[in-house]
């Protein structure tokens, strides 16, 4: 049996059902996986649990692959699927190597000449871009930006600047505790006329995204609790 290294894709909220975002392969896929790769244990736990018995669970091989994973350690993570077995690597939420780790293993498998297979599931980052009613055709995505306040000034007005030249649409993310510092910046920094799009808790029932110009925020609130959020300019 030849070895295969399967992304498997994640809820964007982990007390959602997965059934509505998950095509029924995702399951065939874990029940015949040797082992899987995961940002934590308690993670891999938890998702495994959706879709095998407790018995089988406990016995699969769990390893870890985050921002602490040395390059050093990806042969190791490898050579499982170089023997042949079938391994899967899942984010914490979404989809590996979408803001997420998961990109230099993949990258890894591709030189060693071994399959991978991506299981469609949900995209905060797409989804967002999808709701926003910004430009589709044109978009790049920059994950997170400087966390110095004077460096986020200034990536942000090279981003505005960006998306006005080319007509395209710019996303990053932030993490949740500094979603409302974000957006008071965003709202202090770029120009009146750019539109602005703030994507929060998207697939919940929380869910709340809206687009409008800077000026047009200003004159408006939007209530930013500690929650996943994208945010995207046009």
């Amino acid at each position: 049996m030849s070895g295969i290294l399967y992304l498997l894709p994640n809820v964007l909220d982990e007390e959602l059902p997965h059934e509505p975002f998950f095509p029924e392969s995702v399951g065939e896929a874990v029940r015949s996986l040797d082992g899987i790769i995961a940002e934590s244990e308690k993670g891999a736990r938890r998702y495994l649990r959706r879709f095998l018995s407790h018995e089988k669970m406990v016995q699969l091989p769990i390893r870890i692959l985050n921002e602490h994973t040395k390059p050093s350690e990806f042969d190791e993570l490898i050579d499982p699927i170089a023997h042949g077995q079938r391994w899967g690597i899942v984010s914490d939420a979404g989809l590996p190597c979408i803001a997420d780790p998961g990109a230099p293993l993949v990258l890894r498998a591709h030189r060693f000449g071994l399959r991978v297979v991506a299981i469609p599931g949900p995209s905060s980052v797409i989804l967002a871009l999808q709701l926003s009613g910004l430009n589709g055709q044109r978009f790049a995505f920059h994950g997170y930006l400087p966390r110095d306040i004077l460096a986020l000034q200034e990536r942000l007005r090279q981003l505005e600047q960006i998306s006005r030249k080319e007509d395209s649409t710019q996303i990053w993310i932030e993490a949740p505790y500094r979603s409302a510092k974000m957006v008071q910046l965003v709202l202090e920094t770029l120009q009146p006329s750019t539109l602005f799009c703030i994507a929060l808790s998207i697939t919940t029932e929380r869910q709340r995204i809206r687009t409008q110009t800077i000026g047009e925020w200003k004159k408006s609130s939007i209530q930013i609790e500690k929650e996943p959020a994208i945010f995207l300019i046009g």
